[in-house]
């Protein structure tokens, strides 16, 4: 297998954020690094690209019976209800 390389350029941040990986042991190199956080977002987007989101029909389903039974707070309410905890909570 030929193995064609390739240089990225990394943003100020990317890069020490791998340096202090890579000096904390995590990772062998700032290139190993690339590789592997690389692999895993690619990896990622595979089960995101294959998921038909069937899993949320139950709470779609679930949200829109609450709709249609009124069982619902409006954005104010829902601020208010909130804010209201907070003020408990610090007492």
């Amino acid at each position: 297998m030929v193995r064609e390389s390739m240089s990225i350029t990394l943003t100020p941040e990317q890069e020490a954020w791998c340096k202090a990986h890579v000096a904390a042991g995590v990772f062998a190199s700032v290139a190993a690094a690339a590789r592997q956080l690389i692999d895993e977002r690619i990896a990622e987007r595979a089960i995101e690209e294959g998921d038909d989101l069937s899993w949320a029909k139950p709470y779609v389903d679930e949200a829109r019976a609450a709709v249609a039974r009124g069982d619902v707070l409006t954005l104010d309410e829902h601020k208010s209800r909130n804010a209201a905890r907070l003020a408990a909570s610090r007492t």
